[in-house]
């Protein structure tokens, strides 16, 4: 499985990015999540979704600012983030998970300036 992060960028607080991951692969039962990393810390888990059904699950610090959502029929997934914070600059990674599989993107840069 390759997965391919593309979206990050620089942006002012309160603006908006997108970022997308596409997956070389996947089956009906496995999970995308995204995560991040910020200088310093822990990675930590942002949000995630299932391919069938499209649940979707978020860290308490970013609901109601960010949307993950997927497009079957192009294997991506994306994560919009919107009301940008200082304290969302991180290195963003996106995972892919499933019955013996953990898969990770390259990861993409988020710098949000104040």
């Amino acid at each position: 499985v390759q997965l391919v992060e593309s979206g990050g960028g620089l942006v002012q607080a309160g603006g908006s990015l997108r970022l997308s991951c596409t997956t070389s692969t996947r089956t009906f039962s496995d999970i995308m999540r995204w995560f991040r990393q910020a200088p310093g810390k822990e990675r930590e888990f942002v949000a995630s979704i299932k391919w069938t059904g499209g649940t979707t699950y978020y860290a308490d610090s970013v609901k109601g600012r960010f949307t993950i959502s997927r497009d079957n029929a192009k294997n991506t997934v994306y994560l919009q983030m919107n009301s940008l914070k200082s304290e969302d600059t991180a290195v963003y990674y996106c995972n892919q998970g499933g019955a013996g599989l953990d898969s990770w993107g390259q990861g993409t840069q988020v710098t949000v300036s104040s």
